[in-house]
């Protein structure tokens, strides 16, 4: 390699070095979210790059901090990720802090939360919503913390499903670019005890989240992170990737990508439904993320939703 490009690769790994302490703190809490306080290795892997891991993590990383979480074996060979001790200061949400200025509370219970999500729509959003006060009852009910014990919830209630969507808040925004592949999410629907059709509840939810669609595979992010196409708090790992992408000359690439969000995708109608025929809208991405290596093995095992699927799954979703 160059010089430069020798550079780059140091200080990217003094970067992952100094976010290792952070990284610990959001798997941690991934912990403490999970039902039964324990997550396959296999699965966190999926979640390396999005989090700021090593690369090599299960090998070292993952015992550097044996006062937080322990890799244990299960009976059938499986190698979990076990919370070793439960941390209250640590079972603060992140909107929790944003909007109520809480902080670190070594005495902090989880439990009923009232706060309202913050929500960010396209231009059309209010000819959509504007019948039955859908969005604002939504917003104004009560749900439990994601730290909270979930075991007494009823599954497809209302409570439950916005239980989720604050479990799916807390993950993005514990990642370094504020957003997800999907198919990451859908791997942990048992352990988060989550609905089993996420996808529909990322839909239906699209001022907080924005799903996109790059060939077969979707991705959603959080929309309060974001002003347009650019995310507005960057850490270290986000601006060291645009460094990266300057050097070698990378311009980004335009694609004409149809995504639910599009506001010239919705129609009054006489009641709440999607015109899939409408224009579609300019989004720029970032460069082509390489899915390969173990941490994506578990991806070949799950069907991809198509396309065609999610835009279906949006419209049973709204008309429910």
């Amino acid at each position: 390699m160059t010089k430069q490009a020798e550079d780059l690769v140091a200080e990217h790994d003094k970067l992952i070095e100094e976010h290792s302490v952070k990284a610990a703190e959001y798997v941690t809490r991934c912990l403490m979210m999970s039902g039964d306080k324990r997550l396959p290795l296999d699965k966190i892997a999926t979640f390396r790059r999005d989090f700021g891991l090593q690369i090599d993590f299960r090998a070292d990383w993952v015992h550097r901090f044996p006062d937080l979480f322990r890799v244990k074996k299960s009976a059938d060979g499986v190698d979990y990720l076990e919370l070793v001790s439960w941390n209250p200061a640590w079972a603060v949400t992140e909107l929790e802090k944003k909007v109520l200025g809480l902080t670190e509370a070594n005495d902090h219970k989880p439990g009923v939360l009232s706060l309202a999500f913050p929500l960010k729509f396209p231009t059309g959003f209010k000819k959509v919503y504007r019948i039955g006060g859908k969005l604002e009852h939504f917003q104004k009910m009560p749900y439990l913390s994601p730290y909270a014990d979930a075991k007494e919830l009823t599954a497809g209630s209302r409570e439950f499903d916005k239980r989720a969507v604050a479990i799916m808040h807390e993950l993005l925004s514990f990642t370094v670019e504020k957003r997800l592949v999907t198919d990451y999410l859908t791997h942990f629907r048992r352990e988060f005890v989550m609905p089993q059709k996420l996808m529909r509840l990322l839909l239906k939810h699209f001022g907080i989240f924005y799903v996109s669609e790059r060939g077969k595979r979707f991705s959603v992010f959080l929309t309060e992170a974001y002003d347009g196409q650019e995310l507005i708090e960057k850490c270290p790992l986000v601006l060291w990737k645009e460094k990266l992408l300057s050097i070698v000359g990378y311009r980004g690439k335009k694609r004409k990508v149809r995504t639910f969000s599009d506001s010239s995708d919705m129609e009054t109608a006489d009641t709440k439904e999607i015109d899939s025929e409408n224009e579609n809208k300019d989004i720029q991405f970032d460069e082509e993320e390489v899915l390969d290596g173990p941490e994506h093995t578990l991806l070949a095992q799950d069907q991809v939703m198509e396309v065609g699927e999610v835009v279906s799954a949006y419209m049973d979703s709204d008309a429910s």
